[in-house]
């Protein structure tokens, strides 16, 4: 085998079932760079950052994602979003996909995740394309020469996206690309997909496994940062609820974007050592930090060219809406540098409602503050996706079901237990819409949600009156400085007060019925943390 770039030595390789005669080692971004323009999969932006093509598939496929059933996996909560694999036919797939790598160049990079060194997980990750592990080298944490030199992997990441099935259900599994964990083996495999975002994922699912159930960690699709005094702040949020925009603070350090860890002794680290940004309608005035994140060391995905230029068109989706780039978090100036803190004192669940019903901001109980994490709601819009041309209740269990192996009450239960003992606050707060539904309200304005933010986190809601939402609950503050008042009680907002209860309770059961597959295993506390009246009730006894 071919020595390339302080290559250990070839059985290095080989006992992966690798056979090949150049495998590059640990190559800095530069030339995994280099490599990938001299083989035409890549080119270069005006200023020079690397943008390649993932190809068929521009987002993750998560019905070919699948978990190993064996024992160490007998408390997942199997069902579309886990799907199971048994160990023979891991076995036969892996096999299979070295044999496609045998002969190949392929690229190895050896870095970490969780931040926090009591947390440290070393993972090995086996590219067959030299920007796949760019990306990785970006996403990761990365370790010093002197740590490379005696690196153990604990999991090893093994990506073919050249690799199709040709006969998967002989595999057990749907089609030619396939995403499988192998907790027992600590063996992420991959292939059919070149969607970086795979890898990525692959490990924070292993990770919220591994955490809760052996480290008494819980994990978190979540953004955080900190502020001068050491107190720390979690953003919960999906897709267009703002997580990125409003976690991101000239007077606060950033810890992390994506996902986190909350530890027994109160302390919250990050995963990754990136960001893995959305750059559709990017300019540097909506989002300067992503925008200037953007320089050499950097990776877009699928973004598009003005013609006969080196110049990207953000506006332009005709490739995909799921434009990305990865980039190092140090290309953020206002970084956590650890990427990790302690005292979490606030956390906010971001939504996008867009009935117009929820309050721009309210205060949750424990019980409440479980029932809304399992719930994980938003709303989607006309022209977000085909067909829907009003809005539409979005649920994602934990904010982020797909990558939660337990089941949701799980990650809730550890939620509850941690903000009693921290006594952390938990807000809801609604950056959608007020005065109405989508097409007849208007949005909140961000001006509006970042004072109601700043002034949580200075303390100051804490000695204001609140006032009950009389349909889900939830204690919404009287006063917030920089906020009109008006509007902080969304039925005062609603010319007509009848239809406002009309769609708050149809609101009400929309959250009901989702939550019915999972009350079996809820506490009494977190069911009764949700709306306090159904659709089946009467609405004059909220009038």
């Amino acid at each position: 085998m071919k020595n390339v770039q302080n290559l250990p030595t070839a059985k290095d390789l080989e006992r992966y079932g690798i056979k090949t005669d150049t495998a590059f080692w640990n190559l800095k971004g530069e030339e995994l760079q280099k490599i990938t323009l001299e083989k035409e999969m890549g080119r270069e932006t005006e200023n020079g950052t690397l943008a390649v093509n993932t190809g068929k598939f521009t987002g993750r496929s998560p019905q070919d994602r699948f978990l190993v059933k064996d024992d160490y996996t007998k408390n997942v909560w199997w069902g579309k979003t886990n799907k199971p694999v048994s160990p023979e036919n891991f076995d036969k797939l892996y096999d299979r996909v070295t044999d496609y790598l045998n002969g190949k160049e392929v690229y190895v990079h050896d870095g970490y995740v969780c931040a926090n060194p009591e947390y440290q997980m070393n993972v090995r990750t086996i590219t067959e394309f030299p920007w796949s592990n760019f990306f990785v080298k970006n996403m990761f944490l990365r370790l010093t020469d002197e740590q490379l030199e005696n690196f153990e992997e604990e999991w090893v990441v093994l990506c073919a996206p050249g690799y199709s099935e040709e006969n998967p259900e002989e595999y057990g599994i749907r089609q030619g690309n396939f995403s499988i964990l192998n907790f027992t083996k600590k063996v992420a495999l991959i292939a059919g997909s070149a969607y970086t975002g795979e890898m990525k994922k692959g490990i924070f699912s292993a990770l919220n496994l591994i955490l809760p159930t052996e480290k008494d960690v819980l994990p978190m699709h979540c953004s955080a940062n900190v502020g001068e005094d050491g107190d720390t702040a979690i953003f919960f949020g999906l897709s267009g609820t703002g997580k990125t925009t409003l976690s991101a603070d000239p007077e606060r350090k950033l810890i992390g974007d994506d996902e986190h860890g909350w530890t027994r002794d109160n302390v919250v680290f990050n995963f990754e050592g990136g960001c893995y940004a959305k750059v559709i309608d990017l300019s540097a005035e909506k989002e300067p930090d992503i925008y200037n994140a953007i320089k050499p060391g950097a990776l877009l995905e699928n973004v598009v060219f003005k013609p006969g230029t080196k110049d990207v068109d953000y506006l332009d989706g005709s490739i995909t809406q799921n434009t990305r780039v990865s980039y190092p978090i140090d290309h953020i100036e206002n970084i956590q540098e650890n990427s990790y803190a302690e005292n979490p004192k606030n956390i906010f669940f971001l939504t996008c409602d867009a009935f117009g019903v929820l309050p721009p901001v309210s205060k949750l109980t424990p019980g409440q503050a479980a029932y809304h994490f399992i719930s994980g709601y938003t709303a989607k819009v006309a022209g977000t996706e085909a067909g829907i041309t009003e809005p539409v209740p979005s649920f994602s269990a934990c904010f982020g079901e797909p990558f939660m192996p337990l089941h949701p009450a799980a990650y809730a239960e550890m939620l509850s237990e941690k903000m009693k003992e921290s006594n952390v606050n938990v807000w809801l707060v609604n950056t959608g819409w007020i005065g109405g539904p989508y097409g007849v309200g208007s949005r909140i304005s961000l001006k509006y949600t970042r004072s109601m933010i700043t002034e949580i986190l200075k303390g100051k809601l804490e000695d204001v009156d609140f006032e009950m939402h009389p349909i889900f609950g939830l204690q919404m503050p009287k006063y917030c400085h920089g906020v009109p008042s008006e509007i902080l009680n969304p039925m005062s907002t609603w010319l007509q007060k009848g239809s406002y209860i009309q769609k708050a309770i149809q609101l009400a059961h929309s959250f009901h019925l989702n939550f019915e597959k999972f009350a079996s295993e809820a506490s009494k506390e977190i069911i009764e943390g949700g709306p306090l009246i159904d659709e089946h009730h009467k609405m004059n006894s909220v009038m």
